[in-house]
């Protein structure tokens, strides 16, 4: 029996946490890394392009996709090795970020907290480089497992190999050749807590907290992005549909004093400031925005919505009028967080005024 099962012709909107109606030619639903090995094996399946698909949640189908979209069902999760101080574990693709982020806490391990209700599977995590609340997957992650379809076997790359960068890595830029089976992450059981991000804090103080530990961060976060972001679950989204654009000093300097209300933090060691692109969305009128079933959360303005029966096309359309809209007052680009499949991406401002 293979460890695979193919489908022809399958159909995608229960696959995306968008709702969004797409198909693909084909769907492989793989459950170990040697399925994988088994499935391009296939002639015909080495000249399609492939997708993987975790949970849909950092995707946006803006028409069908014509190849193969690839479904990881391996979900082993365990323990390699216990120095006592911190633990190496090792995630399989297709485990839940957050019942990770749940288990490890469960062990006493430390770290992943501040990533706590993250929609999505581990695989999915390297790829994007995770991270919220002043954390980043990478800063865990020591190795990642993954296929190698030019070579056609599995590898692994130690971290610095994984080419780590904002919501980046070797895996986004060369989506054609790698698929990430599993996930390494050394966790320490002590480590300093990073609470000074976005209300971190008083959502403990509001909890009765006073000696946080771990677990008591991840309940805090949760709290605060269960109360910040619409549920999946009821109103399709795929979270934050637009990264923080980093801008040079002098640029965050000359907006900050045009709109000193505008947030802005330090983004790396060259003098970089990440702006809130939540903040210059907003600004622009755009939370609570609807168009037909294509819409911004009233919650949160970086979160589009699908209010039912929108398609992948018309909510595209809606961000490339909200990142022109963000460009024209204040000389910003805004880059989309998710993947934009059947479509060209959201174009650069140049690219906008000119199409």
């Amino acid at each position: 029996m293979s460890d695979f099962t193919l489908i022809e012709d399958a159909p995608l909107v229960a696959r995306n946490t968008f709702r969004v109606p797409a198909r693909a030619a084909l769907l492989a639903d793989v459950r170990s890394a040697q399925g994988l090995t088994e499935l391009f094996a296939f002639p015909r399946l080495k000249t399609l392009p492939v997708l993987v698909l975790g949970e849909g949640s950092n995707v946006l189908f803006a028409g069908d996709w014509p190849g193969l979209v690839l479904s990881l069902a391996m979900a082993d999760l365990r323990i390699v090795e216990d120095s006592g101080d911190a633990a190496l574990v090792r995630a399989e693709a297709g485990v839940n970020w957050n019942d990770l982020v749940g288990w490890t806490l469960g062990h006493g391990l430390c770290g992943l907290e501040n990533l706590a209700l993250i929609p999505g599977t581990v695989g999915a995590a390297p790829i994007q480089n995770i991270g919220a609340y002043g954390v980043e997957v990478r800063e865990f992650i020591e190795a990642v497992e993954a296929f190698d379809r030019l070579a056609g076997r599995i590898e692994r790359l130690d971290n610095a190999t994984c080419a780590f960068g904002y919501r980046d890595s070797i895996f986004k830029r060369e989506p054609e050749r790698w698929i990430v089976t599993a996930v390494e992450l050394r966790l320490p059981r002590e480590r300093p807590l990073k609470l000074d991000y976005a209300g971190v804090r008083e959502e403990l103080a509001a909890m009765g907290v006073t000696a946080p530990r771990a677990p008591h961060v991840a309940e805090a976060i949760a709290r605060i992005r269960t109360r910040k972001l619409p549920n999946p679950a009821l109103i399709g989204n795929a979270g934050s549909f637009f990264k923080n654009p980093v801008v040079s000093a002098d640029v965050a300097e000359r907006l900050k004093a045009e709109h000193p209300a505008l947030p802005a933090w330090p983004a790396g060691s060259d003098g970089d400031s990440k702006l809130s692109a939540a903040w210059l969305i907003d600004s622009c009128g755009w939370r609570g925005h609807r168009e037909g079933d294509a819409g911004v959360s009233a919650q949160h303005a970086l979160v589009l919505v699908n209010h039912g029966q929108a398609s992948g096309a018309q909510i595209l359309a809606l961000a490339r009028r909200i990142a022109q809209s963000v460009y024209d007052r204040f000389g910003v680009a805004l880059e989309a967080e998710p993947r934009i499949l059947g479509a060209q991406p959201i174009p650069k401002p140049r690219e906008i005024l000119d199409a």
